[in-house]
């Protein structure tokens, strides 16, 4: 009896090993199905970002790749070396984007929270009327100035194009055959210079200006 009692309790264990590794194995696509529930909440760009590295969105607003080339034109004139005027460049192609598309979702992810719910109530007006935009838009930076919170208020005019065309009444909701004056407060972060919060426009004027589209 003794000498059968060491092979049967090896191929016990070795049954219970087998059993274990199984189980394991099983449980190896759990995470994955995990993964597609997370990534319906965000655009198809970067399904994995949020989960492999939390704070990846908020330094993708200095690289604005999700945004279609040619939407939008900014001619920065003589404020191009201004570092709040460049973090504005980069950065409004993903503001235009989101008007075009009546989308705030973008907005609400890589940009501050003030200049989101500024912006957002024009979004969801776009929605409700049935507004649309189409592009090419243009900007044109008229100005910056510090402001005595610490931010710069980048001054910059919107050409026509540049805002909704309300189908039904066959008008644009702005009437502006001049351009729209549009004030943007940049704030200074760890990754940059970003819209901050929409400014009072006072004072800014853009009769004369150029569009480049």
């Amino acid at each position: 009896m003794r000498r059968y009692a060491l092979p049967v309790f090896l191929a016990g264990a070795l049954l219970l090993t087998a059993c274990s590794k199984n189980s394991n194995d099983g449980t190896l696509p759990v995470p994955a199905g995990g993964s597609d529930t997370s990534s319906s909440n965000t655009p198809s760009t970067e399904p994995t970002q949020p989960t492999s590295a939390p704070t990846q969105p908020a330094t993708t607003v200095a690289k604005p790749t999700t945004a279609p080339s040619g939407q939008i034109i900014i001619k920065a004139g003589n404020f191009a070396s201004n570092p709040a005027v460049q973090g504005l460049v980069t950065s409004y192609p993903l503001y235009f984007q989101a008007l075009v598309s009546k989308d705030d979702t973008v907005l609400k992810k890589k940009f501050p929270s003030f200049f989101y719910s500024d912006v957002s109530e024009g979004i969801f007006d776009a929605q409700r009327n049935g507004w649309i935009m189409k592009p090419p838009g243009s900007v044109v930076i008229v100005g910056a100035k510090r402001t005595a919170d610490g931010t710069v208020a980048v001054q910059t005019c919107r050409s026509q194009t540049t805002q909704y065309w309300d189908p039904k009444a066959k008008k644009w909701t702005v009437v502006t055959p001049n351009g729209s004056p549009e004030v943007i407060e940049m704030i200074q972060t760890g990754i940059g210079w970003l819209p901050y919060r929409l400014a009072t426009t006072t004072g800014v004027k853009c009769t004369g200006v150029h569009y480049p589209a």
